[in-house]
């Protein structure tokens, strides 16, 4: 019969095994941002969403006018309250009570603001973003018009390569949004991807970022806790 392993050992272990986990997050996150450093991007890596908030806090000035795109990520930092304190316009059409013409508005806003945040649906490790839209005026915010792009990923999103990436779009992040949406799509019935003609899909236009765009100013932070989906 197997010994019975004792509690303070037990414990210790335990302590033992998130320290290696950290560090096998961390060390794929290096190699991603260094990746992504040799595409042209800057980028950092910080270990939670408190830093992550912090950062971005820290970047962006008052004076700034500030769009958002459809970004849980963004939303789970808290950022976007402490910059309406700070005092910066924001471009947020996912504010309730608004129209479709100013939703719509507000989305041609993020193409001209100063600083466009936003995440991405998923980060490979040889330095390469995958995103996704439904509407496309994220994917082109984040390639060209804003003059600076703040992406945060949290590192749930970090995948091999950009075949894994699109897979994670298709069976992770896309399901869950849709779910989080209640829209009437086949794979909020199954968790995975159908391929439809729904109305209401919302893959529909994917950019893949290998190198950053020449006009572009792209900071990218990767965080180390899950965000978004």
């Amino acid at each position: 019969m197997e010994k019975e392993i004792p509690e303070d050992i037990y414990a210790e272990r335990l302590k033992n095994m998130e320290k290696i986990r950290i560090w096998h997050q961390e060390q794929r996150a290096i190699r991603a941002i260094n990746a992504l450093k040799e595409h042209g991007f800057e980028a950092l890596y910080v270990a939670d969403r408190h830093q992550a908030h912090a950062e971005l806090l820290n970047r962006i000035p008052a004076s700034a006018r500030v769009g958002v795109g459809g970004s849980m990520t963004i939303r789970e930092i808290g950022i976007l309250a402490a910059l309406e304190a700070q005092g910066n316009i924001i471009y947020n059409h996912w504010k309730p009570g608004l129209s479709q013409e100013e939703i719509l508005n507000i989305r041609k806003a993020h193409l001209t603001c100063d600083i466009f945040l936003t995440s991405t649906n998923a980060l490979t490790i040889e330095g390469e973003l995958v995103s996704t839209d439904g509407i496309g005026n994220r994917v082109c915010a984040m390639t060209f018009g804003p003059q600076k792009v703040m992406i945060v990923a949290g590192i749930n999103k970090l995948v091999p390569d950009i075949p894994s990436a699109l897979q994670r779009i298709k069976n992770i992040a896309t399901p869950q949004a849709i779910k989080e949406a209640d829209l009437a799509v086949p794979c909020i019935q199954t968790g995975f991807c159908a391929d439809c003609n729904s109305p209401q899909r919302a893959c529909r236009a994917t950019i893949i970022l290998e190198r950053r765009p020449m006009l572009t100013d792209i900071l990218i932070i990767l965080v180390g806790d899950n965000l978004g989906f």
